[in-house]
């Protein structure tokens, strides 16, 4: 990379009461960053200027420049004030974001008429939720957005750009934020950040399917990297909501109603998400695991139609009933699904470079699984399917004989366990708020009653914040990723606030009727011990107590007010 765009890895943050300056700390000499807390305006400058009595600065290190928000009057800065490294890629150090701080150019809101000023105060507080996000990452030299292939078939001249430039915006959580910051020519403290390498940032049941140009929801690629013998090589999956549109209401119902939106340009927006699929990976080969009856079956048969329009050499479909075929503990059964998708795999490979660093495979294609919140079901299948790639990795370099097996090692076979059970932690605790269902299967190898107890728990947690906590956070995400452009013009009156108490007013009832339930299914599984036969009775109490809940709350309500304003955006 040209060293005229590198980026600042030290910097120190002067706070004035008229100005922040934002000053590398690297030893480099580079100008400082000045701005205004009138206007946001922007500017560099040589040094930080004098101190005195009336302009005493606060001085902190920060990690870097994650961008910057404008809202209705004012504009709001956005730096990491603590990061911590987590480990390498390709070489260089890699960071996980572990505080971010939301800092206020806005002065000018003084001046602004007292409505607007309310509203710039609602709309704030959102951005104190951007501040909690978890799961972000940077690196200061290498760029986190494109896969080992990928940055390996980069030319001389695009590894030349700045890191920002070089970035897939699919997988630029700050794309947004930056745009201020490139109009203003400020490579050097422009910082590319990822989460977890996902598109679509959003929360559960507020986020479903697919937006009229075949981006969908909770689009994340997983890049599982080894490095031995000095040898590197790589294999890439991807997961994704199903690709035409479809949405959940959420209506305090455990499991909303699945509701199929334009049916009629599912083809269209599902061909066009498989068309962009092949351009970047090759072959693409699709694993749809949703019941093929109930609710989700209406999902299922919609998938299975419109991708006979789809399929051919490059784009294959195969439906696999996950809960049927493996249902609550039996998942050893994903070797069923294997041996369907094991040629597929064969013939598409993964992507190796030898100890010169010369290409000696590249991998030609890509597996994409869904379940309905591309979570739990997905986790278990892809942890599989990398398990058996990371095998034929191991026997291509010389490190596995030709039966040997991740199984045959067992410290190296729990390590493997835990880091994808974490994976999938991850991603869940990012899309809904909890850790990732089935994570005692891919954690150890079979299922347990602890993690089945756990199971229960997290989904009444999922139950809470899809119903009470989601909707503010969808709407800060999208205000962070630029879905919704604050305006003055918009109607944008708040919703009343007399409704605020009452909808909550016997939500303590109700939670105490879903916990006692919960205590009681509790106690019958530990009379049970590992006998699975008592599963039923498990989830009869607490699916019945959840009723039982909801029920005296709905009873009781009539309906949920938000207090906050609503952003309005289009479904995707």
């Amino acid at each position: 990379m040209d060293s005229r765009n590198k980026l600042h890895s030290r910097l120190r943050l002067w706070e004035f009461p008229d100005q922040y300056i934002i000053e590398p700390a690297d030893g480099s000499g580079a100008p400082c960053l000045d701005i205004s807390r009138v206007d946001a305006s922007m500017k560099l400058i040589d040094q930080v200027g004098e101190c005195d009595s009336l302009r005493v600065p606060k001085i902190h290190p920060i990690s870097g420049v994650v961008g910057m928000l404008k809202l209705l009057a004012g504009s709001y800065l956005v730096v990491v004030t603590e990061s911590e490294r987590v480990g390498s890629f390709l070489g260089h150090p890699i960071f996980k974001i572990t505080s971010l701080k939301v800092l206020p150019c806005d002065h000018s809101l003084k001046n602004s008429p007292e409505e607007q000023k309310k509203m710039e105060n609602e709309f704030s507080r959102l951005l104190s939720v951007a501040e909690k996000t978890t799961g972000l990452f940077f690196s200061y030299q290498v760029n986190l957005t494109l896969s080992s292939q990928r940055l390996h078939d980069l030319g001389a001249e695009s590894k030349s750009l700045p890191l920002w430039r070089q970035a897939e915006p699919r997988f630029l959580w700050n794309n947004y934020m930056l745009e201020v910051l490139i109009d203003n020519k400020l490579d050097q403290f422009l910082l590319p950040v990822i989460q977890g390498n996902i598109l679509f940032i959003s929360t559960r049941m507020w986020r479903r399917g697919a937006d009229a140009d075949g981006y969908v929801a909770n689009f994340v690629e997983t890049e599982q990297i080894v490095q031995m013998n000095g040898y590197t090589s790589s294999f890439v999956q991807v997961r994704g909501s199903m690709p035409f549109m479809w949405e959940q209401i959420v209506d305090l119902t455990y499991k909303p109603k699945f509701e199929i939106v334009q049916p009629e340009e599912a083809t269209r927006i599902a061909e066009r998400h498989f068309l962009d699929l092949s351009k970047k990976y090759g072959s693409v080969l699709a694993v749809d695991l949703v019941n093929k009856h109930g609710g989700e079956g209406r999902l299922s048969e919609k998938f299975a139609s419109v991708m006979q329009h789809i399929t051919g050499d490059e784009i294959r479909y195969l439906h696999f009933d996950f809960h049927q075929i493996c249902g609550h503990i039996h998942f050893e059964r994903l070797s069923i699904l294997y041996e369907q998708i094991e040629g597929f795999l064969e013939q598409n490979g993964y992507f190796l470079l030898n100890e010169k660093g010369d290409k000696m495979k590249e991998q030609l294609g890509v597996v994409r699984t869904n379940c309905i919140d591309c979570l739990d079901r997905t986790n278990v299948t892809q942890s599989m399917i990398g398990r058996k790639m990371l095998e034929l990795q191991l026997r291509r370099i010389g490190v596995f004989g030709a039966e040997e097996t991740i199984s045959s090692h067992p410290n190296f076979d729990e390590g493997y366990k835990i880091l994808w059970a974490n994976h999938g932690d991850d991603v869940s605790i990012q899309y809904s708020g909890t850790p990732a269902l089935k994570g005692d299967f891919v954690r150890y190898g079979h299922r347990t009653a602890q993690g089945v107890l756990k199971d229960g728990w997290s989904s009444l947690r999922r139950y809470y914040l899809n119903n009470f906590a989601d909707g503010t956070k969808q709407d800060a995400i999208d205000l962070l990723q630029g879905h919704y452009i604050v305006a003055v013009n918009r109607d944008m009156a708040p919703v009343p606030q007399k409704g605020g108490l009452e909808a909550v007013a016997n939500f303590p009832v109700a939670l105490a009727v879903v916990l006692l339930s919960f205590w009681f299914a509790t106690m019958s599984m530990k009379q049970a011990g590992s006998d699975y036969k008592h599963k039923h009775l498990f989830f009869s109490l607490l699916w019945t107590g959840i009723c039982v809940g909801v029920a005296a709350l709905v009873r009781a309500n009539g309906r949920i007010f938000c207090n906050r304003p609503r952003l309005h955006k289009p479904r995707g």
